[in-house]
């Protein structure tokens, strides 16, 4: 499984541990993931995404899961959150009457 999260394609950066004595040996920065379990209200269930405490934040601020995934870009979403993102969006879809 990679360190990469599932909504915001945050992944694993390098860098250097830097001494008094200015000695620089590489270091990784890990992303904070946490699987957590998102309610879609279009689906009506909940969802189990590996996503990073930041990402959280951002789902909560634009809200909810279903709200974030129609309002970001394809290129930026994982596999996993694109298939979401297209149950969700022919299930909202099929519920809309059509307007003409």
């Amino acid at each position: 499984m990679a360190r990469r999260c599932a909504v915001t394609g945050k992944g694993t950066q390098f860098g250097n541990n830097v001494s008094h004595a200015n000695n620089k040996n590489r270091r990784r920065f890990q992303p904070n993931l946490q699987i957590t379990s998102l309610l879609s209200d279009a689906l009506g269930r909940t969802v189990r995404l590996r996503v990073s405490t930041n990402a959280i934040r951002s789902i909560e601020h634009r809200g909810g899961i279903d709200a974030f995934l129609l309002s970001s870009h394809d290129d930026a979403l994982s596999i996993e959150a694109r298939r979401l993102k297209s149950q969700i969006s022919k299930i909202r879809a099929a519920r809309q009457p059509d307007a003409a």
